[in-house]
């Protein structure tokens, strides 16, 4: 029985698409190699390959190269360098070129003045003078490198999809005539002279090319964030000493150190010490974690306060954060619904068009008039139907989304985001820096003067909230815990005064303690949870029994303070709701949208949130990993509806690249804003419901202009065919409709 062969998966960058079709043409040449499974990802003009362990890389790379397009390794993963500075430097030779091409020939008051000179500097130097008009000739030569050089990349792109004809055929063979019959109108003083229709459609090209290849200039950065936090070195303790090798050398069983503000190397066991590790970055958890001897640690987590001993479980490739970067990796190579309406009517417009200008050649041509007189109408044909309205449509109002996006902090990525955001019928929230600010507040605090009169008289004066905050915060600032750096910075927003702990120690689980001067006298201050508090107390007071029980209740971090053994305070800790939170999951459903909360917190702090914003509870999924939320997003998809993703950390990055439609926090990681098709500077919560609104008024728009393009040319085409329509002035009307198109789009807000 024949051994099915092994398929490793390679990444290239691919170098050359412009539009649908030629996407296509490279996957379709991949996926007829023996073996070889290819999906191509136009937005991050990435080929993620599945080809045989023995297939030489340099054989895919000539496959594409075969198809017409440039292909070469993407190396480890890293982010997509698309072709920015190509772009640029077209962009930049097109502007120079076109723009003097087409100021001299759209003002006719200059025409004379600029013959006179060109003439006598040609006199000068005992030049023959030109044919008819000299400045047509300097149109010409002003024109040549835009329509022969700049625009090359697009007359390659159309020689490669006769087939399949796309709108750079038409801007192939409209631009190349213009300039053609250019250069015979002035060479005989027969027909007009219209270069400047081919410099300008070039340019307009040009320019909404590179504003799409900028949009779509970070969208394959995704991953290179993910990479930056995975550690280089590693403290590898052996014969109880410490040795720094690098992280390719730890093996599983290694055990190794992790110092106080450190990150986790690798997954691993906890063998010695006691800390607090933050996992936020990886699990969406806001609460620190304590952890002691056997506790599970996740590499790449945040160790706080305590030095830790860890011993490897997972390295390389089977640690969490590996995990996670091969499931935005996955994520990203499915293939991305862009499909562009101008491509879809070019499909059919092109054909019709080329069709329809040698039928008017041979019908007028046939019809007994002269050869100069058919060529003319032909080619008021194509340029008539030249579609810079269409090439306009989508880049144009692009610009003017993200120019008013930009004024209210909403950062657009991608076209395919307009036409997605008009489905949206589902959005999933993350919690942690999402629906919460992402930081950890004092949510409730509660004093009690009257438990404090257990303590006697000689305390009688000191029991008071100033007093009282004091000792905290001389205890908690000495303490690097969150919820203890929330206590201080609490404290003194009260008022505390700064007072001095000695003999000062934390117990990681459990809480701090200190001596602190108060004055006349110095108690032994003890601030920790409450079951750790309750084992050194006296018996909690009834106000103080009620505070710790409504803060539990509402899923906070609860913390105690004691002054000799007597509970005297009560502060809930926990991640504040945003302002606009429960206004924003209103007005989704208004509109129709159910929203959905996806959180790493636990089942209680899930709840509470999701009562408080108004989420029902059969939407709420907590405890959940970045792989749940990616199957939650995965699941809401397959049933058939439009998901739009909001999240702002790692954790949510698969789920961010997976989603229908994504965005994330412009306060959140590089990784999931890199991940996301929007991006939201503003911290608050709004900003979802106008960047739906944006995408979808853009998206109409664009609609708009594709609709004006088309009644354009349908109406224009038939009388250029008949002869009515001068080519002069059919430059003039794609004037037009291109104007129609850009004043159109200036109406988004």
């Amino acid at each position: 029985m024949a051994t099915e062969a092994i398929l490793e998966p390679t990444t290239l960058a691919i170098e050359g698409m412009t539009c649908s079709s030629c996407v296509n043409a490279v996957e379709k040449a991949l996926n007829n190699m023996d073996g070889v499974r290819a999906t191509i990802n136009f937005a991050t003009e990435t080929a993620h390959v599945m080809a045989p362990a023995d297939m030489d890389i340099k054989e895919l790379i000539k496959t594409v190269e075969k198809a017409g397009y440039k292909a070469s390794l993407l190396q480890d993963a890293q982010a997509v360098t698309l072709h920015s500075k190509k772009s640029a430097r077209a962009l930049f030779f097109a502007f120079i070129f076109a723009v003097p091409a087409v100021s001299i020939s759209m003002v006719m008051s200059w025409h004379h003045h600029i013959d006179m000179w060109l003439i006598n500097q040609l006199d000068s130097f005992g030049i023959a003078r030109p044919l008819y008009s000299a400045t047509a000739w300097l149109v010409i030569a002003l024109s040549a490198p835009v329509v022969l050089f700049v625009a090359w990349p697009i007359h390659r792109a159309a020689l490669r999809n006769l087939k399949h004809p796309t709108m750079d055929n038409l801007i192939s063979m409209g631009s190349i005539a213009a300039f053609t019959w250019s250069i015979y109108a002035n060479s005989t003083g027969e027909g007009d002279v219209y270069t400047e229709v081919a410099a300008g459609v070039i340019f307009f090209v040009i320019l909404g090319r590179f504003l799409e290849t900028r949009a779509k200039a970070r969208a394959g950065a995704a991953l290179s964030s993910l990479l930056a936090l995975g550690s280089k070195e590693v403290t590898i303790v052996r014969g109880g000493f410490p040795l720094i090798v690098p992280i390719e050398q730890l093996q599983i069983g290694d055990e190794f150190e992790v110092r106080p503000g450190d990150r986790v190397a690798t997954d691993g066991i906890v063998v010695s010490g006691q800390s607090a590790v933050d996992n936020s970055m990886l699990t969406g958890e806001s609460k620190p974690v304590d952890v002691g001897p056997g506790s599970q640690v996740i590499g790449a987590s945040v160790n706080h306060n305590g030095r830790l001993i860890v011993r490897a479980t997972r390295v390389g490739s089977d640690t969490e954060l590996a995990r996670i970067t091969a499931m935005v990796i996955s994520a990203q190579g499915t293939k991305a619904p862009i499909q562009r309406l101008a491509d879809r009517i070019s499909a059919v417009f092109v054909p019709i068009v080329t069709v329809l200008s040698i039928a008017t050649f041979a019908a007028w041509y046939y019809s007994g008039y002269s050869l100069t007189q058919s060529i003319s109408v032909a080619i008021t044909v194509l340029v008539i139907a030249c579609p810079c309205a269409l090439g306009l449509a989508t880049p144009v109002a692009l610009l003017v989304a993200s120019g008013r996006g930009a004024q209210r902090g909403i950062v657009l990525r991608e076209p395919r985001v307009l036409e997605v955001a008009r489905n949206v019928d589902t959005v999933v929230f993350d919690k942690t820096g999402t629906l919460t600010e992402g930081v950890m507040n004092v949510q409730n605090a509660t004093i009690s003067a009257a438990a404090g009169s257990v303590l006697g008289a000689s305390f009688a004066s000191l029991v008071n909230e100033t007093t009282i905050l004091s000792s905290a915060n001389a205890i908690e600032s000495a303490n690097s815990h969150p919820v203890a750096l929330a206590i201080s910075r609490y404290a003194l927003a009260g008022g505390a005064k700064n007072v001095v702990a000695t003999d000062f120690s934390v117990t990681p689980g459990s809480g701090a303690a200190g001596r602190v001067n108060l004055g006349s006298q110095s108690p032994v201050v003890l601030i920790g949870s409450p079951a750790a508090v309750e084992h050194s107390c006296t018996e909690f007071h009834p106000e103080i029994k009620a505070a710790v029980t409504a803060g539990q209740s509402a899923g906070l971090t609860v913390a105690v303070l004691a002054w000799d053994g007597v509970a005297l305070a009560v502060f809930a800790v926990g991640d504040q709701l945003k302002s606009d939170a429960a206004q924003t999951v209103s007005a989704l459903q208004s509109m129709g949208i159910t929203p959905w909360l996806v959180t790493g917190d636990s089942a209680e702090v899930a709840a509470s949130v999701a009562s408080t914003v108004g989420i029902d509870s059969e939407h709420v999924v907590s405890a959940a990993m970045p792989e749940t939320k990616l199957q939650i997003v995965e699941k809401l998809k397959s049933e058939g509806r439009c998901v739009l993703m909001v999240g702002d950390g790692i954790n949510d990055a698969a789920a961010l690249t997976a989603a229908d439609l994504s965005m994330a926090m412009g306060t959140g990681t590089d990784t999931a804003i890199s991940s996301a098709d929007i991006t939201l500077m503003n911290s608050g919560l709004g900003s979802v419901i106008s960047a739906l609104k944006l995408s979808q008024k853009t998206l109409k728009i664009i609609r708009l202009n594709m609709g004006w393009a088309l009644i354009y040319n349908v109406i224009g085409l038939p009388i250029a065919a008949l002869g009515y329509l001068q080519p002069i002035y059919a430059a003039g009307a794609m004037a037009l409709s291109s104007l129609f198109v850009v004043t159109n789009s200036l109406r988004i807000k």
